[in-house]
């Protein structure tokens, strides 16, 4: 058995907890460990923050979710990306293995390409001591392009999804535009879950 869904969210900021009580409720009803969803479900409201805020195409009302024209909408929901201006997707799937969760949005994109972290990156990363693993995190967030300083209030999301998850992808939709996120965590399970690996 597995869990598949999809959500078509409003770039509002009160999406952001939607879609982390629907990931958290799905991982509690198929047994996933409490720490593995916390984790994931901090990832994925990380995801959508930067959907809501970076997320729009040419920054009108249509693309803040303002704009409440129900012809609108409706078009909106026939396009096949799901992530048309003032709209972002999540897309998650739980199987006995891992949980693989994807975040589109219609914004500009990201400006350079990021690349995808392979679980021996991560393993080496988890056997450091705690003061290295901090040094990198440190490191990550001030060497990437567009991090702030670490004095800044903002934009660490992207790093902080990279420490959550085994695996980690910053891309762009190709043709229409827009950022896609899309990350991975092998999942541990209570006893007697609904979705454990035989």
């Amino acid at each position: 058995m597995s869990i598949w869904w999809s959500l078509h969210l409003r770039r509002e900021a009160a999406s952001v907890p939607l879609a982390r009580r629907f990931l958290l409720g799905s991982m509690e009803s198929a047994g996933v460990d409490p720490d593995i969803s916390f984790d994931l479900s901090v990832a994925l409201s990380e995801a959508c923050a930067n959907a809501v805020e970076h997320g729009g195409g040419s920054g009108g009302p249509e693309d803040t979710g303002e704009h409440r024209d129900t012809t609108d909408v409706l078009e909106a929901w026939e396009e096949p990306s799901g992530t048309a201006c003032g709209q972002y997707r999540v897309t998650a799937y739980l199987d006995g293995e891992k949980c693989r969760i994807e975040v589109a949005d219609s914004g500009p994109g990201f400006p350079t390409r990021r690349t995808l972290r392979d679980a021996a990156q991560q393993e080496q990363h988890q056997q450091q001591p705690q003061h290295q693993q901090q040094y990198q995190l440190q490191q990550c967030q001030s060497k990437q392009a567009g991090h702030p300083p670490l004095a800044a209030e903002g934009g660490r999301g992207l790093c902080l999804i990279e420490q959550l998850a085994d695996h980690v992808h910053f891309g762009n939709r190709p043709g229409r535009g827009g950022a896609v996120v899309s990350f991975d965590k092998i999942l541990k399970w209570r006893e007697g879950a609904l979705l454990m690996v035989s």
